[in-house]
């Protein structure tokens, strides 16, 4: 089997942290303030682990068009900073009939640093009866 895969580069903006918070309402200040995140552990604002994943969802979207996501597990290892291009990346892990595997990351350009990684678990049986 080919493998599957799916990648894109991002750089985050304030703005898109700003945005991120208005639209889920996680107005936390360690993603929308700076003046705040610059006395935290992080020096600077770190994006919501939510808008990380939702990018991710996409890229799993497009290399199991139709599917349904039944569950993800994600562990944030280092933080997202703003103005920094970060690769997100999806690739399918194994081939099973209805459930297939999909490793997540996200990794920093610059220096290689993952900062998100995990599992995502895909059933291809929804996408059977959508087809029908």
């Amino acid at each position: 089997m080919t493998e599957r895969r799916a990648e894109t580069v991002k750089i985050f903006t304030q703005d898109d942290f700003d945005c991120f918070a208005a639209l889920s309402g996680d107005y936390n200040p360690i993603h929308i303030d700076p003046e705040f995140a610059a006395h935290s552990r992080f020096g600077k604002t770190v994006a919501h682990g939510a808008l990380l994943v939702t990018i991710l969802r996409g890229l799993t979207e497009q290399i199991t068009p139709g599917c349904r996501q039944v569950s993800h597990d994600i562990k944030f290892t280092a933080p997202t900073f703003t103005d920094n291009p970060m690769k997100f990346s999806a690739v399918i892990l194994n081939s099973e009939l209805e459930e297939l595997q999909v490793a997540l990351q996200v990794s920093r350009l610059s220096d290689g640093v993952v900062t998100c990684e995990g599992q995502a678990t895909i059933s291809q049986k929804e996408a059977a009866h959508a087809n029908r």
